[in-house]
């Protein structure tokens, strides 16, 4: 998978997710509503229905106590218990009747309207003595005996049970009444109120899925347009329309497309500038350069003739062209690199023998030591291998320590190239810029024998290759740089342009 692939799909699973989370809160926010909602209706609805047929079983139950109860004598018989127990349950359908009297004190009789249904077990003893217990007289109560009244269940089923006591000495009545239908109808209801919750959190989850594709497609557009832009399309602009918060991300957007747009054109051209006037510089030096350098030659020879006085001179001069030379050559090598052309040469050589010849070329072989076996064998451009080594070399004998060591050995198919010196290292705030164009670690000495490109070039070279270079510090004491190139680079040559590694397009260092 590509990496604009994989950032594709992870700005697609973060947009999922945004709009994932919408929806969760906009259906948890009708949820906590609709439950709420239904929860109240469901509440004042039970306690109307129930209310409501509490209050209509006993204000019939009172009425038929004092037109029916009332009017029995006051030692009834069995017989006229039943009777009237009948009767009381038989003019208001709906519940059951039982009717508890003396026959003489301590032996008390019942009479029931229905035995299979309502018995005098099934009254709850806190209600019997609430029923038998005599109240108080007062100015608030006029009444020894009250109506009570307790919703209890039976078997599961819902019932309302009351009892009274007929004052003056009649019978205590109980009243059982079903709340079975009035059960079935609550449960209707919340059935009715769950489906309707249901609907109101399907209905939430389209609504937040509408809305979250109206709030979404423009921060889509927008992340799409940044990517673009951050890829290198800086012509990238959003269609702007409306005025509200995303509008005005979009305009600023624009805005700020344009201004680094045109900013990145100024500094490319600048750059592009820069450039040109460095090749073009370098190009131009070279042939008075060549002129000065063979001058500075022929004066070279000839100083053990001249004058005391002014054989010094000439060995400045001689001196300062030759570093002069070396610093028009390595901008000429920069500017390929910077212009594309540098190409590589390949050529099967022997690592071990490669460096040797250019530690001996340079007479360092007293300062250097190399452990290197030989038959190493890589596909490498020997001339741009050279360069890489005599820059390392050179920069750990000038300013590192002797001896300079110098190590290759083979990870795989790559090429380890190890240099470490015995000096001071560099310093951990040098570390990061040491590949770093006319860099410098001292700002005090800004002329010094190095043109500061020795490394960057060498760097240049690896990248060419396919490989790189690393500065670290030995734990030892001393820098080490490592080296690393892949054992052939045929691979990377071939992806060159037809034509790539012709000798001619290249010029030496």
């Amino acid at each position: 998978m590509t990496e604009t692939a994989k950032r594709s799909l992870r700005a697609g699973l973060r947009w999922t997710s945004l709009r994932l989370r919408l929806v969760v809160v906009f259906a948890l926010v009708a949820l906590v509503a609709a439950v709420s909602a239904s929860g109240i209706a469901y509440w004042l609805n039970r306690e109307a229905v129930l209310t409501r047929t509490q209050d209509t079983a006993l204000d019939d139950f009172r009425r038929q106590m004092q037109d029916t109860a009332a009017a029995l004598p006051t030692r009834p018989t069995k017989d006229d218990l039943q009777r009237a127990a009948g009767e009381m349950a038989s003019s208001s359908p709906g519940y059951s009747v039982l009717l508890v009297a003396e026959r003489e004190r301590g032996k008390p009789i019942v009479g029931y309207s229905d035995l299979d249904t309502f018995t005098r077990s099934q009254v709850p003893d806190s209600l019997q003595k609430q029923v038998a217990r005599k109240q108080p007289l007062s100015s608030s109560n006029e009444h020894e005996y009250h109506l009570f009244w307790q919703r209890t269940s039976i078997a599961g089923t819902p019932y309302l049970v009351a009892g009274t006591r007929i004052i003056g000495g009649g019978p205590t009545g109980y009243m059982l009444k079903s709340l079975d239908q009035e059960r079935q109808d609550l449960n209707s209801l919340a059935w009715s109120l769950g489906i309707a919750t249901a609907l109101a959190l399907v209905g939430s989850a389209l609504l937040a899925q509408a809305a979250a594709t109206t709030v979404l497609r423009p921060v889509q557009r927008l992340g799409d347009a940044a990517r673009k832009l951050g890829e290198g399309k800086l012509d990238t602009r959003l269609v702007v329309s409306g005025t509200d918060e995303l509008a005005d991300l979009s305009r600023t957007f624009n805005r700020t497309a344009s201004s680094l747009e045109k900013k990145v054109a100024d500094m490319s051209a600048r750059e592009e500038a820069s450039r040109r006037f460095v090749a073009d510089m370098s190009h131009e030096l070279r042939t008075p350069l060549t002129a000065i350098t063979a001058v500075a030659e022929v004066l070279e020879d000839e100083a053990d003739t001249l004058d005391p006085m002014i054989a010094p001179a000439v060995h400045l001069v001689v001196s300062e062209t030759r570093r002069l030379n070396d610093l028009v050559e390595n901008l000429m090598e920069v500017t390929r690199f910077d212009a594309g052309t540098a190409r590589l040469v390949l050529d099967d050589v022997d690592v071990a023998d490669q460096v040797t010849a250019c530690i001996d070329a340079r007479a360092w072989l007293d300062a250097v030591r190399l452990d290197a076996e030989r038959g190493t064998m890589a596909r490498l451009d020997p001339r741009r291998l050279d360069v890489i080594l005599a820059n390392l070399i050179g920069n750990a004998l000038k300013h590192g320590g002797s001896p300079v060591g110098v190590r290759v050995r083979t990870e795989g198919e790559e090429l380890v190239i190890e240099v470490r010196d015995h000096g001071p290292g560099i310093p951990e705030d040098v570390l990061p810029h040491v590949f770093d164009r006319f860099y410098k670690a001292s700002a005090s000495r800004p002329r010094s024998e190095g043109s500061g490109l020795g490394l960057s070039i060498a760097m240049e070279n690896a990248h060419i290759h396919g490989g790189d270079i690393t500065a670290a510090n030995s734990p030892d004491g001393g820098a080490v740089f490592t080296l690393r190139l892949p054992r052939d680079a045929g691979r990377i040559a071939q992806n060159d342009e037809p034509g790539a590694g012709a000798p001619g397009e290249d010029g030496a260092t």
